[in-house]
């Protein structure tokens, strides 16, 4: 459902983080009614990490699992709304706030502030264990682990990727626009070009052809990775799409593409087993 064109500037740039306003007239708010959603807390590494999840208000039995991985942004609406759809088709959809020690995204006004004090600070160790608290987390609130996928954008994207190789529980993974290669640090030891051999999991990677955050030419040096591990992994290129063309509160949104990766996401899960009872 998107929202009214006579809806106020201020009521629709609720819940979005301050870097990426003012928000697209595209921007799509999901009908809530046959979901339960809400925050929770979840105990990870001594710590108590707020995080976001949805799930289908009369389901029976245990639930498929999708971990969602946040943009840079944090878990702010757009992820919220994320973890409402996939509710919506049946699933447990679990946002994290993987941020939460170093500070709240929704406190910066620009990008590259943002970068430089929180983003850049994450240790890729820290998020992937994290993960693993909110995949038990899951497990005790109505979640299959036998069936559990994962899916990222922009920096979650290169965090899927990372976790397919870390988790052998995860049964699928869907990577969008995440960054493929890079220079490494302390804190990101590996991208995924360096562990495409390692991967436990299928992985779906989308991305855009007009991305100037991420070149075609990575795009190909991942596959010969993966072609050269012996993967069970895809990467999708959607030529007339740039960076974020998933994000329809900002104006990269490409309808067309953000559509068919969507449902190529849902095929990819069930294609692997992580689907919702008939």
């Amino acid at each position: 459902m998107k929202t009214d064109d006579n809806t106020t500037q201020e009521s629709s740039n609720k819940g979005f983080a301050p870097a990426t306003r003012p928000t697209a007239a595209t921007t799509i708010i999901t009908d809530s009614a046959d979901i339960i959603s809400g925050e929770t807390s979840i105990p990870t590494q001594g710590e108590n990490m707020p995080a976001f999840h949805a799930k289908p208000r009369h389901a029976e039995g245990l639930l498929p699992v999708v971990l969602v991985v946040q943009e840079i942004f944090g878990v702010h609406e757009h992820i919220r709304d994320i973890c409402r759809r996939l509710a919506s088709e049946g699933y447990l959809a679990v946002a994290p706030e993987l941020y939460f020690r170093l500070g709240d995204p929704a406190d910066y006004t620009d990008i590259p502030t943002l970068l430089k004090k929180i983003v850049s600070q994450v240790p890729d160790s820290q998020v992937l264990a994290d993960l693993d608290h909110v995949a038990n987390w899951a497990s005790r609130h109505g979640g299959d682990m036998r069936n559990m996928a994962a899916t990222g954008f922009c920096w979650g994207g290169r965090i899927t990727w990372l976790y397919a190789a870390h988790n052998p529980q995860l049964k699928a993974a869907v990577a969008w626009y995440g960054k493929l290669v890079g220079e490494k640090t302390m804190k990101q030891q590996k991208h995924p070009v360096d562990i495409a051999v390692d991967l436990n999991s299928p992985v779906l990677g989308l991305y855009g052809g007009k991305d100037d955050s991420i070149t075609l030419e990575s795009v190909e040096t991942m596959r010969q990775a993966l072609r050269a591990a012996n993967t069970s992994a895809e990467i999708i290129v959607y030529p007339d799409a740039g960076h974020a063309f998933n994000a329809d509160y900002r104006p990269s949104y490409h309808a067309e593409s953000a559509q068919d990766g969507w449902q190529r996401m849902l095929a990819w899960f069930k294609q692997y087993g992580v689907a919702p009872k008939a």
